[in-house]
């Protein structure tokens, strides 16, 4: 199916379901309880059990069959310094009471009036509605995520005043979104007093300034960040003891409200696909309270928008342990996960290969164990030199771990009058500075290192890559086949196995095509069209020791594995009538060649082996032989590399050769230069040879024929 019209489709229904639901309440249900007893709350589609934090009833009115197959938009609504550099250069060579290094000091710094004036033009011009047109339009892209602020729904501190007009700006890309077919995540990514201690929360959390300790050399402003990091959104962190010694009720709270703001908003919205109500809660955030707020944020959603799907952050614990049967029987969640290579160690390419691959593994076991799982963030990054990725003039300890490249800055993309624009080309490195360094220097910025083309007897080890310098020589240049084979094993893993994807980012301030989508897809790394391609479908043939079956989930009850088979006869326009016929293990049976069929028949057009919770990816031993495959598993340069012996020998033969060529042609050509080589006291053992006469003794001048040379 067509993945834009699949969205309008998507956008339709949803539309059509919320304004059936208007006007609906919510009740207790006195003839639904749990195991426990416990009476449930009803639902439009389902009823919620507080205690387990479990549902049930769950009539899946909108399952989740059609990938997400998108890209984020940040840099934003949400600063990050590393993503839109020119809003930041401004703040070079600052000390402790004028540098802002995210967007809370930004606003804090420059104060609301100027902040708001710098806010409105960086939102006019780093989203407009030829970007959203031109990712709709190429055919990759079904879905935005879009990061948004806590602050937007209910301001506070410096961000009072500073964002104002924000949700304008919002408004305006929703609607764009929708005209173009293009479904739309709001993700809540900064919460009050930071839920990661990144930048990309809104505020850097854990944070110190050392100038007054750093006493030489004299006069520079330093900080530190990552030593120290902390996240007290949800309570007091304790670094020394390294757990929460409270929880913050009242920020808990704030949150809650921010997404009642927002699902009042926004529930009427045909674009908006659903809500990530925090981005990326650190692993150290107690689990039984993030829970809790899930839980908390679930019920507000489906009460508002019960067609909203809901996605929640693994707080960087991608296991079953943690999620496992979490919400089980509630419809419409999803867990998102992120999964970067550019904070792995340097490594060959096979290395990178065979990661992106592997992920296939825990997806199969996530979406098994939890349900629904969603890529919220990748990149083709596959190393840490872009700049300040890791904070504002900083990096972490021991990155980059390789040389980095550096090209000219970029021109500030929303005007030259931008503070602090162009970057300085006459400056070195400038303050304050960080723990680690990052940073423009004589007008040239650090971004991700160049593949070097493979040379034919070190492909396998991939060694040539991590010893060669960070900017590839003429002719040896291997990025763009790195890169491409690299995104078709990702896309392959990510959307083929789960529910799909979210790229990061959107575009990028200074040229990294390995973290922008829209120049991965100028460069041809990413596939433009719906990616029904089966490059992308068996691009991780080589490193997969199986394959995986669409199956009934033998779980699920009966009705519910009886309307899965439903909808997947009804779309291919198949007779329906004999399922209900169907009983006990004649049902999942019938059911595990239906589903299989209709996911291997259309995975490649985004179908999901969900089918309403009624079906679940389970691995087989199906395997094919080489032949089968379409793609190269790398294409490596046959330039054999000749030893240095090897090289001096040729120059000396070629120097020989063309220095008895010369000799000859001289003898044969010119009489004078005979002359004066028979002449030669020197050469006379040469030039009275048998061989010599033989050769040369026919070219002399009449005069000289009877010349004896004895």
């Amino acid at each position: 199916m067509n993945i834009k019209g699949s969205s309008c489709l998507s956008i339709i229904l949803s539309t059509l379901a919320f304004r059936a639901s208007a006007g609906a309440s919510d009740h207790v249900a006195a003839n639904n309880s749990s195991d426990n007893g416990e009476e449930g709350i009803q639902f439009r589609h389902f009823v919620a059990y507080n205690s387990t934090q479990t549902c049930s009833s769950d009539t899946h009115a909108l399952p989740f069959n059609n990938q997400i197959r998108g890209v984020n938009i940040g840099g934003w609504m949400v600063l990050e310094p590393w993503i839109t550099p020119s809003l930041f250069y401004q703040f070079l060579g600052g000390d402790e009471t004028n540098t802002a290094m995210d967007h809370y000091s930004f606003c804090q710094v420059l104060g609301a009036e100027e902040g708001n004036r710098q806010l409105r033009r960086h939102w006019e011009s780093w989203v407009t509605q030829d970007i959203i047109k031109e990712l709709a339009e190429s055919g990759a892209v079904n879905s935005l995520r879009v990061p948004v602020g806590d602050f937007m729904f209910e301001p506070y501190g410096p961000y009072i005043g500073c964002t104002d007009g924000a949700l304008y700006y919002l408004d305006t890309l929703l609607d764009w979104a929708h005209g173009y077919g293009l479904s739309v995540l709001l993700d809540v990514h900064t919460q009050k007093d930071s839920q990661n201690g990144f930048d990309n929360s809104g505020l850097t959390m854990g944070f110190q300034w050392t100038s007054r300790i750093s006493n030489y050399p004299r006069g520079l402003t330093t900080f530190q960040h990552w030593p120290i990091r902390a996240a007290n959104w949800i309570g007091d962190f304790d670094s020394e003891a390294v757990n929460y010694t409270s929880i913050n009720r009242d920020n808990i709270e704030h949150s809650l409200r921010v997404i009642e703001h927002l699902v009042d908003r926004y529930s009427g919205h045909p674009a908006v696909l659903g809500v990530e109500p925090v981005n990326e809660p650190w692993e150290l955030t107690p689990i039984k309270w993030l829970k809790k707020f899930y839980w908390d944020a679930y019920l507000i959603v489906k009460r508002r928008a019960p067609y909203w799907k809901f996605i929640m952050h693994d707080s960087f614990r991608f296991t079953p342990e943690t999620w496992g049967g979490f919400m089980k029987g509630c419809p419409d969640r999803a867990l998102d996960t992120h999964i970067y290579q550019a904070w792995m160690d340097p490594s060959s390419r096979l290395t990178f290969y065979n990661n992106a691959c592997a992920q296939k593994q825990q997806i199969a076991l996530m979406e098994r164990e939890f349900g629904p799982v969603v890529v919220g963030e990748w990149s083709l990054a596959t190393d840490n030199c872009a700049m300040w990725l890791n904070g504002f003039n900083d990096n972490l300890p021991g990155f980059p771990r390789s040389p980095c490249k550096y090209i000219p800055c970029s021109l500030p993309y929303m005007g030259t009058d931008q503070p602090g624009t162009p970057v300085d080309a006459g400056s070195p490195l400038q303050g304050p500075y960080g723990t680690g360094i990052s940073g423009p220097s004589f007008g040239l910025c650090p971004v991700d290192r160049d593949w070097m083309t493979e040379r034919y007897n070190r492909a396998e080890s991939g060694a040539n890559w991590i010893s060669s310098p960070p900017e590839a020589p003429r002719g040896r240049d291997g990025t763009d086949e790195v890169m491409s084979l690299l995104a078709l094993k990702k896309i392959s893993a990510f959307s083929g196995i789960g529910h799909g994807f979210y790229f990061w980012n959107f575009r990028t301030d200074l040229y990294n095509p390995q973290w922008s989508y829209l120049l991965a897809l100028e460069r041809g790394w990413i596939p433009k069209g719906d990616l029904n391609d089966e490059r992308i479908i068996n691009s991780c043939h080589r490193e997969d020791k199986g394959a995986f079956e669409c199956e009934s989930n033998r779980e699920a009850s009966e009705d519910t594995v009886k309307n899965g088979m439903r909808y997947a006869l009804g779309e291919e326009k198949k007779d329906l009538k004999y399922v209900s016929k169907l009983k006990g293990e004649a049902l999942y049976a019938e059911g595990d060649a239906v589903f299989s069929e209709f996911w291997k028949s259309h995975r490649a057009q985004g179908a999901t082996c969900d089918f309403g919770g009624a079906a679940v990816l389970r691995e087989a031993n199906a395997t094919h032989t080489d032949e089968y495959y379409t793609d190269d598993y790398y294409n490596a340069v046959e330039l054999n590399q000749f030893q240095t012996w090897k090289i001096i020998a040729l120059v000396v033969i070629g120097v020989a050769v063309g220095s008895l060529t010369g000799f000859v042609l001289a003898m044969k050509l010119s009489p004078k230069f005979s002359r004066k080589v028979r002449s030669s006291t020197m050469l006379r053992p040469v030039t009275s040879s048998g061989l010599f006469r033989q050769s040369f003794g026919n070219l002399l001048d009449p005069g000289y024929a009877g010349i004896s040379m004895d």
